[in-house]
């Protein structure tokens, strides 16, 4: 993971097939124009099919902002998305299939990146040696080891990195917040979020020839190299290792944020597991489509809900939601409802968070323009924080062992709010119709972490899967 001479980068680019400029990994190009008030930032969109459109509706038409080039190695998408970027903005984009073609541009001004996952880092850091501000998608990074490395780039090269955990640019999200750490409704005890979205199967698609338009090579980027299928381009590749991080680390990182950014001080946990497992059907997907991940900190517990298998049967409802469980009861949707059954009541109290206007894009726009990066809503500090959850979960998970659903395991401990979780889980399968007492889920292993080494603290197979082994010349570097 060395840093690439120019000469090397060339050679391995062109060994791999990809369109390519001279743009130079080691970041020796970083050049980043100062921007006035009255300037027009120009911004090229890395992945424009999915969440992508969201970027290019949030971007296109604002003020003195213009989407200048539209970037994905699926060149199918290019017509579509010009066309809104003409009747929205006003101007027409270059359209290109490789980021690297577009970094070299001193016309370029920030990159904002909705691509896969396992793209998310490497772009963020080649963009910030370029000299470009990054807004970026959640999770910030597809392991530990990338995250830590992007913070390192932002502050390296003085850029904006925000982090697409949208939550972070809302005022009422940040009063609530106030008002549980306020304690004005007793002590935090248990901050829980829910990623309860539909997620059945997905079926299996046949290997085959990527249509002639995609540029496979370059999709697959830092990940293995291995065989196309439809199931991977366009979305869901988030169910498979290589490039996604299951619902935990896709939804669920907006509401992991929020349940982290409950805990007063929290940043990293002293210890974590996880369990679940991919149930009601057989598909070609590997990631959980049910997870419970529990967090230890100092002062409370955080508890995340995953469950997909919702949505088809009663009691089995859509949850995309947080709640704060405390000494005195249960903040749930902007109210307190006290133990004993008292009347429920609206939160208030507490001093939130500074928050920068203009939503997700807009503050982004507002932050480069002020130049002081302490405006940034959700920095790369705070994405990297929010998406390690993930990835720490997923780490317990992929270590775990079969167990048997109708014994409860000696780690689900006697927490209330996690063996209701656990129960909530044996509930939601039995309603897909799962035999429990025929069935197993993966217990994931427990697992001691030192927040301040950001390492595992006795366990060397646990650090392996903190990074990957990357594929040249797509390769997050140790050295920014």
């Amino acid at each position: 993971m060395s840093r690439l001479s120019r000469r090397r980068f060339i050679r391995s680019a062109a060994a791999a097939g990809a369109a390519f400029s001279t743009f130079t990994i080691a970041g020796t190009k970083a050049s980043g124009r100062v921007i006035g008030a009255n300037d027009t930032i120009r911004i090229g969109l890395a992945g424009i099919k999915g969440r992508g459109r969201a970027h290019l509706g949030g971007f296109a038409g604002m003020d003195k902002v213009e989407i200048t080039h539209l970037i994905d190695p699926d060149s199918r998408l290019f017509a579509s998305r010009t066309k809104m970027v003409e009747e929205k903005g006003g101007n027409r984009p270059a359209c290109v299939q490789d980021i690297r073609s577009a970094l070299d541009n001193p016309e370029i001004d920030a990159i904002s990146i909705a691509t896969p996952n396992h793209w998310h880092s490497l772009m963020t850091i080649w963009a910030c040696q370029a000299g470009k501000h990054v807004y970026v998608e959640k999770p910030m990074s597809h392991n530990m080891f990338e995250g830590r490395q992007c913070v390192a780039a932002a502050k390296k090269y003085g850029r904006v990195v925000q982090h697409g955990t949208q939550q972070r640019s809302d005022e009422s999200r940040a009063q609530e917040i106030a008002a549980v750490q306020s304690g004005n409704y007793g002590k935090l005890l248990v901050s829980k979020g829910y990623c309860c979205k539909q997620r059945w199967s997905i079926g299996s698609k046949p290997v085959q020839s990527p249509p002639s338009e995609l540029d496979f090579d370059l999709w697959t980027g830092p990940a293995p190299e291995q065989d196309y299928h439809d199931n991977l381009v366009h979305y869901n590749w988030h169910w498979f290792w290589d490039f996604g991080n299951g619902d935990t680390g896709n939804q669920g990182v907006h509401e992991m944020d929020v349940a982290r950014w409950a805990i007063k001080g929290a940043e990293m946990p002293h210890r974590v597991w996880s369990l679940g497992g991919r149930f009601g059907y057989q598909d070609q997907g590997q990631t959980p489509n049910t997870q419970l991940s529990v967090y230890e900190y100092d002062d409370a517990t955080l508890l995340f809900e995953t469950r997909g298998l919702v949505e088809r049967h009663e009691g089995f409802e859509r949850q995309v939601l947080n709640e704060y469980y405390t000494t005195e009861g249960v903040i749930r949707q902007g109210n307190f409802h006290p133990h004993g059954g008292g009347s429920a009541e609206p939160v208030t109290g507490g001093t939130p968070d500074k928050i920068i206007p203009g939503g997700m894009f807009g503050s982004f726009i507002n932050t480069i323009r002020s130049g002081n990066s302490a405006d940034c809503n959700a920095d790369a500090e705070d994405g990297h924080y929010s998406s390690a959850l993930c990835h720490l979960a997923n780490i317990s998970y992929q270590l775990g062992e079969a167990a048997p659903f109708n014994k409860r395991a000696q780690s689900i401990g006697d927490n209330k709010q996690v063996v209701e979780s656990f129960e909530k889980v044996q509930a939601n399968c039995r309603a897909v119709g799962m035999n429990l007492d025929e069935s197993t889920y993966m217990l994931g292993r427990p697992l001691d972490f030192d927040p301040v080494s950001e390492k595992f603290s006795s366990d060397a197979e646990a650090n392996t899967l903190m990074t990957r082994n990357y594929r040249e010349p797509f390769v997050v570097p140790e050295d920014v």
